[in-house]
């Protein structure tokens, strides 16, 4: 159930100003992606205009509508869902009919862009692979997110954002050396995965823009897992070297980690020699540490690690953090309070950025969003509007894009285009 006064106390979210041209508009995407790491894509492209039909089962929808939390009075639209599916459209259709094929082919045939991220072979199954699609329309950006690639000996596995974690070598990297690595809570995979299609995408229609040819696209997670290790993967090709994990400790920098003042903990990250000199001779009053012709030096305070953390253990638990704060900020030390989840969404820092708002909902009122981090000043993102129900713009897509008038839409019904109960 959602906490509707919580998000009613939200504040509003402030729309573009008025004259500005959303940079998509008029670009089409036929959306047949589930999950995160396809659908985080296509919100992008919605963002900034994009006209993005989703194409879903009937009734049931994306698998992801039903991830908690979900409320009763919109079962199909759980927090998760909303959170990846923000200004689009959905047409219900029935890809094991005929009539909803039918559909399907007409759309791509006058899109720009598909995305998919079904299994490999799915589309091909459906008649709509990429070949068969780019004979279809010449000009279609094709664009295929999986888990390790569509070709070769993987194409066939099933692969999840925390599998590729561990097969990546992410997890090994990630922890405490005296036990198992960990995942991280967040999907950081599949959300760099869209990252990295909507990147693709846009560079495709760019190359478009310039030979009027479409193209396939192909974004794996396993790649991206792979990105996302680091330079730890370039220290490894170039020495063999294995990233041990150290917690919240840097290996390369010191002091790097999480400290507890009186209250409350905060993260200290001295990334070279003057940030160390200023923590001590500034912060601490430490002059005699800050100058010191060994502590002074990078490469023998990670000798020293143990001795200087007991140093600012025991300095930070004399004050609490209202105290180290101001400190901190005024000598330029890169420095963040460890906090919830719920007090990062609530915090100054995300209002100063008005990420955290609300926006219109036709049964609940209100639902919040998370704004996107992309921020331009003369084509900025829509006003966002939520994520829509199962087949909510069924019959607008149909008549609006397509054309189709009420007979054809009929006859499509009873052919069970819309899935069995509509046909019925």
């Amino acid at each position: 159930m959602f906490d509707q006064q919580r998000i009613d106390a939200l504040p509003l979210h402030q729309s573009a100003p008025a004259g500005a041209q959303p940079v998509l508009a008029g670009l089409r995407v036929v959306d047949f992606t589930h999950f995160v790491a396809g659908p985080l894509a296509t919100m992008t492209l919605a963002d900034f205009g994009a006209d993005v039909v989703k194409i879903e089962a009937p009734v049931k929808g994306d698998d992801f509508r039903h991830y908690p939390t979900v409320d009763p009075e919109i079962p199909a639209q759980g927090g998760p869902y909303l959170w990846t599916n923000r200004n689009k459209k959905s047409l219900a259709l029935d890809m094991k009919s005929a009539a909803g094929l039918e559909i399907a082919r007409a759309l791509i045939a006058g899109a720009d862009v598909l995305v998919e991220n079904f299994s490999s072979g799915v589309m091909e199954r459906f008649g709509l692979d990429h070949a068969t699609c780019l004979a279809l329309n010449p000009r279609l950006i094709y664009c295929s997110v999986s888990a390790y690639g569509r070709e070769g000996a993987y194409a066939d596995r099933l692969g999840f954002d925390p599998i590729v974690q561990a097969e990546s070598g992410f997890i090994s990297m990630n922890g405490y050396d005296d036990r198992q690595g960990v995942r991280t809570g967040a999907a950081i995979m599949d959300t760099a995965t869209a990252m990295s299609a909507t990147n693709a995408i846009l560079l495709a229609l760019l190359a478009r823009a310039r030979d009027g040819k479409g193209q396939r696209i192909e974004v794996a997670l396993y790649d991206t897992a792979i990105l996302m290790t680091g330079f730890g993967a370039m220290q490894h090709l170039t020495t063999g070297y294995e990233p041990r994990r150290n917690g919240n400790v840097s290996p390369d920098t010191c002091p790097s980690g999480v400290f507890m003042t009186a209250d409350k903990p905060v993260y200290i990250n001295c990334g070279n020699d003057k940030i160390f000199q200023r923590l001590f001779g500034q912060v601490f009053e430490r002059p005699d540490i800050a100058e010191d012709p060994v502590y002074s030096q990078r490469a023998e305070r990670l000798k020293h690690r143990e001795a200087i953390f007991k140093i600012m253990d025991e300095a930070f638990a004399r004050h609490p953090w209202s105290h180290w704060a101001p400190r901190l900020r005024a000598a330029s030390v890169p420095h963040g309070q460890v906090k919830t989840l719920g007090e990062a969404l609530a915090s100054d820092e995300s209002r100063s950025r008005g990420l955290i708002t609300r926006i219109p909902h036709p049964v609940k009122g209100w639902v919040p969003n998370i704004a996107t981090p992309l921020r331009l000043s003369r084509t900025p993102a829509v006003a966002p509007q939520a994520a829509p129900a199962v087949g909510e713009h069924s019959e607008e897509v149909l008549r609006d894009t397509l054309g189709y008038d009420d007979a054809r839409i009929a006859r499509l019904r009873t052919e069970g285009a819309f899935g069995p109960c509509a046909a019925a």
